[in-house]
C-alpha cells in the first residue's frame, strides 16, 4: 500500500464544526434552521441512515423531525405532507428518503418539494441550475467529495477526471462539479467501450457503479486519486480475504456480522497503484451526512435574505 489516504471523516468533522458555528450565528438572530424528514416504509437500511441524519442535526443545533409513513401510503397522502411541508414558513429543507416503496414513483415526489428546500439537489430546478454552473443546492455526497478533494491538496484544473457511473444522485452532479471547476470530464457507464482503458487515462477517479470492488489495479493510473464511492456488503468470507489478505479485523467483521462494507475499487490492490485513494468505510460515507446538514443551513439563509 503506497497511496496516501484521504481521510473522509476528518473533513466531515471539520464541514460539521463550521456548520455548528453557522447554527450559533443565526441562533444570535433568532433563527434555527429546521429540517424535516419523510420515511416511507420500514426499510431497515433507510431507518438507520435516516437516525444518523436526525443525530447529526441535533449535534449541530438543527431541528429535526421524521416523519414516519406507511409503506401502503397512497400517492395523495404522500403529496399532501410534501405539500404541507413546503407550506410551512417555519420549514427549511425537506428531505424525502429514498428508494420509496413500490408503486410509488421517487422522481415524481421529488419533483413536488419546493426547490428552495430542496436540501437534497434533486429538484429538475436545481438540477437545471447545477449544470449551467451556478448551484442552488449541489447534491451532498459530490458536494463533499468536491471538498475532500480541495482538503487533500488535489489540483482539479485541468486534470482529466474519470467519472465511473452516470446515477442522477452521485455520477452526473459529479461531473458536474469537477467541469465547472475546469476539469476535463468523461462520465462512464455500463456500456462503455473499453472501460478499463478509459478509467487508466484519468487523473482523478470517481467510482460510483455499485459492484464490489469492480475497479482493479487496471483501471488505474499510477500516481492517479482514487475516489470510491462504492458502499456494498459482502458476505463471502473467501471473497474478503483474497480483497484484504491478512487484514484480521475485516474477517472477524464476516465472521460476527456475517458481512463488510467493500467498496466499488479494490482498496488493497488498487493502494499499490494509486497516489491517494479513499476508504471504505471512513472516505466519502461521513461527507454525505456533512452536506446535507451545510445545505440545511444554506437553505435557511437564503430563505431569509442572510448572507
Amino acid at each position: 500500500m503506497t497511496a496516501r489516504v484521504l481521510d473522509g471523516a476528518a473533513v466531515a468533522a471539520t464541514i460539521r464544526q463550521r456548520v455548528a458555528g453557522e447554527v450559533r450565528e443565526l441562533a444570535d438572530q433568532g433563527v434555527v434552521p429546521r429540517l424535516e424528514v419523510i420515511l416511507v416504509g420500514g426499510d431497515p437500511a433507510s431507518r438507520v441512515y435516516v437516525g444518523s441524519k436526525g443525530r447529526a442535526c441535533r449535534e449541530a443545533g438543527i431541528r429535526s423531525d421524521t416523519h414516519v409513513l406507511a409503506a401502503d401510503i397512497g400517492a395523495g397522502e404522500l403529496r399532501t405532507v410534501i405539500e404541507g411541508l413546503n407550506a410551512d414558513a417555519d420549514v427549511d429543507g425537506i428531505l424525502l428518503q429514498l428508494p420509496l416503496p413500490k408503486p410509488l414513483d421517487g422522481r415524481a415526489f421529488l419533483d413536488l418539494i419546493d426547490p428552495g428546500k430542496d436540501i437534497d439537489g434533486f429538484h429538475p430546478t436545481n438540477v437545471g441550475l447545477l449544470h449551467q454552473g451556478r448551484p442552488s443546492f449541489a447534491p451532498c455526497t459530490p458536494a463533499g467529495i468536491m471538498e475532500l478533494l480541495d482538503a487533500g491538496g488535489v489540483p482539479l484544473e485541468g486534470a482529466r477526471a474519470v467519472v465511473l457511473g452516470r446515477s442522477e444522485i452521485v455520477g452526473k452532479p459529479m461531473a458536474a462539479l469537477l467541469l465547472a471547476r475546469h476539469a476535463t470530464v468523461t462520465t462512464c457507464h455500463s456500456r462503455t467501450r473499453d472501460l478499463a482503458a478509459v478509467c487508466r487515462e484519468a487523473d482523478v477517479l470517481v467510482a460510483a457503479i455499485g459492484r464490489p470492488a469492480m475497479v482493479t489495479h487496471e483501471f488505474v493510473k499510477p500516481g492517479a486519486v482514487v475516489i470510491d464511492v462504492g458502499i456494498n456488503r459482502v458476505d463471502d468470507a473467501a471473497l474478503v480475504a483474497r480483497l484484504y489478505p491478512g487484514d484480521a479485523a475485516r474477517a472477524e467483521q464476516v465472521a460476527k456480522k456475517g458481512y463488510t462494507l467493500v467498496g466499488d475499487v479494490d482498496f488493497v490492490a488498487v493502494g499499490a497503484v494509486a497516489g491517494a485513494i479513499t476508504p471504505v468505510p471512513g472516505g466519502v460515507g461521513p461527507l454525505t451526512i456533512a452536506g446535507l446538514l451545510a445545505n440545511t443551513v444554506l437553505a435557511a439563509k437564503r430563505r431569509r435574505g442572510i448572507e
